[in-house]
């Protein structure tokens, strides 16, 4: 189980274990966003640390409807105890967590400041 907590600004945070391609660890926090339907957005400099290998380009609509192309990382993610190879996209954001890595569990939260995930 993967816990987690609300936000006074009604942010819902998990943490991340990132696997380098040297197998070091990098431990971040990530925001659940429910309406993103990939895996995971990192920014430049966590993808960087991780020596993720860029496999390709996205086009992606952002929330305010604007279209653009986002680079493409393989990325290690220890999710669940288990070791999953995922897509991340480059993006200069906070790390967000999407649906297709939500995909066949189950989230629930305490809906308020401090609230459990």
């Amino acid at each position: 189980m993967i816990t987690g907590v609300v936000t006074q600004n009604q942010d819902i945070f998990i943490p991340l274990q990132l696997l380098a391609a040297d197998q070091s660890e990098l431990f971040i926090d990530a925001v659940l966003d429910t309406g993103f339907n990939g895996f995971l957005t990192l920014p430049a400099e966590m993808l960087f640390a991780l020596k993720a290998s860029i496999v390709g380009k996205r086009r992606a609509e952002l929330g305010d409807g604007k279209i653009v192309e986002l680079d493409i990382f393989l990325v290690h993610v220890k999710w669940r105890d288990e070791e999953r190879e995922i897509l991340a996209l480059q993006a200069a954001t906070d790390p967000l967590v999407g649906m297709s890595m939500l995909w066949g569990d189950r989230v629930t939260f305490d809906a308020e400041a401090g609230g459990i995930v």
